[in-house]
């Protein structure tokens, strides 16, 4: 669904919501499934710190022609295994960012509901009112 500052995904996934929880959490899952088909993130340049203030990155290599993307953020909320909040960004150094909200539900037999948000570009909370406020700039 689209939305004036960003897009939420919902998906089901036959898979128990702690193993959906580890492929958003652990370097070897995430390094395979991150970019989708036409993309590489070699699992040397994954790096994730899941806690509150920890910082994550990893480079993927895009077609066409493998172009290089470096993408880094930082994990602002971390509550296993159902919601993890961190911040993406594909430009490292600079002050915008996208805020990504995934939350994992339940759904029994094995099953896990997926939904993932990203608002758009957000500033550092000390750079502009609405980002101190907790909104994003382009609210």
């Amino acid at each position: 669904m689209a939305e004036p500052n960003g897009i939420t995904i919902t998906r089901v996934f036959d898979a128990p919501r702690e193993q959906v929880w580890k492929e958003w959490t652990e370097p070897e899952r995430f390094a395979k499934w991150f970019g989708g088909r036409g993309s590489e993130v070699p699992l040397s340049t994954v790096s994730m710190d899941v806690r509150p203030g920890g910082s994550w990155r990893a480079t993927m290599f895009a077609e066409p022609g493998r172009r290089e993307i470096n993408w880094t953020g930082e994990y602002r909320e971390v509550v296993p295994p159902e919601r993890l909040v961190f911040t993406i960004c594909d430009q490292p150094g600079q002050p915008a960012y996208e805020l990504c909200t995934v939350v994992l539900t339940d759904l029994g037999e094995g099953r896990t509901e997926w939904s993932s948000s990203r608002r758009g570009e957000c500033r550092p909370r000390s750079t502009s009112a609405p980002a101190r406020a907790g909104r994003p700039s382009s609210m």
